[in-house]
């Protein structure tokens, strides 16, 4: 079979060849030798960006460089100004790769990566999956994603499928009627692995446990599904488990950078030291020990059209103890910055916190399908569920009570049943939102 996945990514500039050799060559360093390529790595970005990026000089200007602390760190309102006047000298809108963010943060803008940047992007990506047996050239990817509704970028995103050997299954709606469709699909094509967004996945999967089917039972051929882009939780995971009969693997990224971890075959969230350069600090932009919560700041080691140099991407997690420089793993995942519910007592708690209360009680029963929680006061806030039933007294009256024990008492809280939940224009359900500002 024909390399296509490759041969498009040449076609269209970006030297995936090269970047795949580089890649290799960094995989195989010793420790030590690792040691002395990520600071050469490190000085050699920063020092580019210094001489032809504009926008980066005038960022940094003021600030000693003697030590990498010193580097200013970079936020995301930082890069809210046209796309121009962040790019650097030689590099330009039809030479560059450029995307947009999500949005998901709150504070969405346009980025670009130079062509041999975003090509090791690609490579990271083939290498992480290869641990499970999946070749980007010739397995075939069931795609739980987004697509673009206008006629010429949906019919782009179709080609770029059919080059990248995969079959999008769009998840604007997951009614029982389109996932019985879907399910069809599965019994007739011989997909390899799944790739999308937890969410939608998820609902499939409980679709499945509906009608007591195993999806690898009807479609043999799956070995392994990545879910991304939104929170996994470990009962959704036990679920995706049991009604997929394939491995779980759960990936974390961001579009802008690479993918950030990526879960090896021993269960770690193994960190990409080959491409980034990952740090977790504390509020004074301080580095914490291995094993202490901070704000996740990423270096994109290679990205010469765009600086993402001490890049806070919005999120909070912690690195394991065991961690080294060349092998960091992700211990937790905690949540985004603007993620965080500010109670009338001054607590301030993780929006996931509710979540996982919420979730524990009233998906005993398998009738809410999926929800959302959005705080509009300080002490009030409001559930947007999609279920078979509507919630009864009883189980609001249990969720009330959990609250008030994990959380605080006297918090208000309305229920909304919703024939379906608002998604992102990518396909995103945004799973905590707070109003407040």
């Amino acid at each position: 079979m024909l390399p296509f996945f490759d041969i498009s990514l040449k076609l269209n500039g970006f030297p995936i060849k090269e970047a795949k050799t580089e890649l290799k060559q960094i995989v195989d360093l010793s420790e030590k030798e690792y040691q002395v390529f990520l600071e050469k790595q490190k000085t050699k970005i920063v020092t580019f960006h210094l001489q032809n990026n504009p926008f980066y000089q005038k960022l940094v200007a003021p600030i000693s460089l003697k030590k990498w602390e010193n580097l200013p760190v970079l936020k995301k309102k930082n890069l809210q100004k046209p796309l121009i006047e962040r790019l650097s000298k030689g590099y330009n809108l039809k030479n560059s790769y450029i995307n947009k963010t999500s949005g998901s943060s709150g504070d969405p803008f346009i980025f670009a990566k130079d062509n041999y940047s975003h090509a090791l992007t690609w490579a990271s990506n083939s290498y992480r999956f290869a641990w499970y047996g999946i070749d980007f050239n010739s397995s075939y990817q069931a795609r739980f994603y987004g697509i673009p509704m206008d006629f010429i970028g949906n019919k782009k995103e179709r080609f770029k499928d059919f080059l990248g050997s995969r079959f999008r299954f769009t998840i604007f709606d997951l009614s029982d009627e389109i996932l019985e469709r879907f399910l069809k699909h599965f019994q007739r094509k011989k997909f390899d692995y799944i790739n999308g967004y937890t969410s939608s996945i998820v609902l499939f999967a409980k679709f499945l446990q509906k009608k007591n089917i195993i999806l690898k039972d009807i479609c043999p051929s799956l070995k392994v599904c990545m879910v991304t882009s939104e929170m996994l939780f470990e009962e959704d995971k036990i679920l995706l488990e049991k009604q997929f009969g394939i491995p779980i693997v759960n990936e974390y990224g961001a579009s802008e950078l690479d993918l950030i971890a990526f879960e090896n075959p021993q269960g770690e969230w193994q960190v990409n030291s080959e491409t980034l350069f990952v740090e977790i600090l504390d509020k004074n932009n301080q580095a914490v020990p291995n094993g202490t919560e901070g704000r996740i700041v990423i270096t994109s080691l290679f990205n010469k059209a765009h600086p993402f140099i001490r890049y806070d991407i919005g999120d909070i997690g912690i690195l394991d103890e065991k961690s080294t420089l060349q092998k960091p793993i992700l211990k937790k995942l905690i949540g985004r910055t603007n993620d965080v519910a500010i109670l009338p007592s001054g607590k301030k708690s993780p929006g996931l916190t509710f979540y996982y209360v919420t979730k524990s009680i009233i998906e005993d029963d398998g009738n809410v399908k999926e929800f959302v929680i959005k705080q509009t006061k300080i002490d009030t806030f409001e559930v947007e569920y999609v279920s078979e039933n509507e919630l009864d007294l009883v189980q609001i009256q249990k969720i009330e009570q959990a609250i008030a024990l994990y959380l605080e008492p006297n918090l208000i809280f309305t229920f909304y049943r919703k024939n379906s939940l608002e998604r992102s224009n990518r396909g995103k359900l945004k799973q905590f939102k707070s109003m407040i500002k």
